[in-house]
């Protein structure tokens, strides 16, 4: 179910709960007193649900934030793989252009509906992988100790790019919030919601005061669903360094090979 779906049915029970606190009201006919004491608890489960919703908000943000830090570390170590292979020679062309589809596979499935650019179009029917690359950074045969130095770097980085890869394909799927302790969230704001309507008095005023609040509330649920799903959803991680990379990928001409400095 979509985070859009699961807030309209949290924002639904919250904005209920108000109408059945007002139908209450006539039922009960609670005294000044007992009304007194009804904030009090409405005051205690309000602290709990702010404290909750606050910790929530900030582990969801900061789960987006470490998944777009690592998409732009990968897009600049594939542009730094990239140089590192034309600087090797013309051997790795071939290695070069299987880096490419690696970046256009990622880019599929981080982010499988969108439409891409003219740079993906070009390489949207082959595909290839990081692992690959390695095998044939493996199996080169280093002439110099230059090119001993830029194989042992490229098949660092391409070792990094992987493992980067692998985390934010494994970090997709998976939620950090608990759909138990979200509906628990939601049952305790339905329950501060139907005090107030509890408590409060019936008039136009005050009744869409109390939407607007409940809306506010909803919304609060809305954005930690939201960064909790980075790759989909309004909120969302951009793609755009993995096609600012896949567009300048293989335009750098092999070159002479960079001597490791000594030292």
């Amino acid at each position: 179910m979509s985070p859009q779906s699961i807030s309209l049915i949290a924002s639904a029970c919250i904005c209920g709960s108000i109408l059945i606190g007002m139908y209450l009201q006539n039922v009960l006919q609670l005294s000044d007193e007992s009304k007194a004491g009804v904030k009090l608890g409405i005051g205690m489960i309000a602290t709990m649900a702010a404290l909750v919703i606050g910790l929530l908000i900030a582990s969801a943000k900061g789960n987006f934030d470490t998944m777009n830090s690592g998409i732009r570390q990968i897009s600049s170590r594939l542009m730094m793989l990239d140089r590192l292979m034309a600087e090797y020679g013309p051997e790795l062309m071939e290695a070069r252009d299987l880096l490419r589809r690696s970046v256009l596979s990622t880019i599929e499935q981080l982010w499988p509906e969108g439409k891409g650019g003219p740079a993906v179009a070009k390489v949207r029917k082959e595909k290839g992988n990081i692992e690959v690359i390695q095998d044939k950074l493996r199996q080169l045969s280093p002439r110099n100790d230059g090119q001993r130095w830029l194989r042992s770097r490229a098949l660092q980085i391409s070792s990094d790019i992987a493992e980067g890869r692998w985390l934010l394909t494994a970090q997709k799927g998976q939620s950090s919030l608990p759909m138990p302790f979200f509906v628990m969230l939601v049952f305790w704001l339905a329950i501060i919601f139907a005090s107030f309507g509890l408590v409060s008095p019936r008039n136009a005023p005050v009744i869409v005061f109390l939407l607007i609040c409940s809306l506010s509330a909803a919304g609060s649920l809305f954005l930690i669903l939201e960064l909790d799903a980075p790759a989909g959803g309004l909120i969302k991680l951009s793609s755009v360094p993995l096609h600012n990379v896949l567009e300048h990928l293989g335009q750098v001409a092999p070159g002479p090979v960079l001597q490791p400095i000594s030292p």
